[in-house]
């Protein structure tokens, strides 16, 4: 016979995994909505975490990086810092356009 501790504790596991598992899936669930429709956005987020930002122009096959400054706390306005050209990937090299002060 099991007791409200252990009950409990199932609980929580199971619906842990559960969050895990739709955390992890949800990335490619926008992929095949996009893809059904055989249109996306203008933008795609690639990756933030709060300090900064991968995003893809999909009209202009261009990748741009914001970032705030160094030790510049959460929530600071984000600087474009670089871009890149989408349509050289697969060439033996890519170059970066900087846009840092010099």
């Amino acid at each position: 016979m099991m007791n409200v501790k252990n009950v409990a504790v199932a609980v929580v596991a199971v619906l842990l995994a559960v969050g895990v598992l739709a955390w992890m899936d949800r990335g490619s669930v926008q992929a095949q909505q996009a893809g059904k429709g055989g249109t996306t956005g203008r933008y795609s987020v690639v990756e933030t975490q709060g300090h900064n930002l991968l995003v893809t122009d999909n009209s202009t096959n261009t990748l741009y990086f914001y970032t705030t400054d160094k030790d510049a706390p959460i929530g600071s306005p984000l600087k474009l810092r670089a871009s890149l050209d989408l349509s050289k990937v697969g060439d033996p090299e890519i170059k970066i356009r900087d846009y840092a002060k010099k």
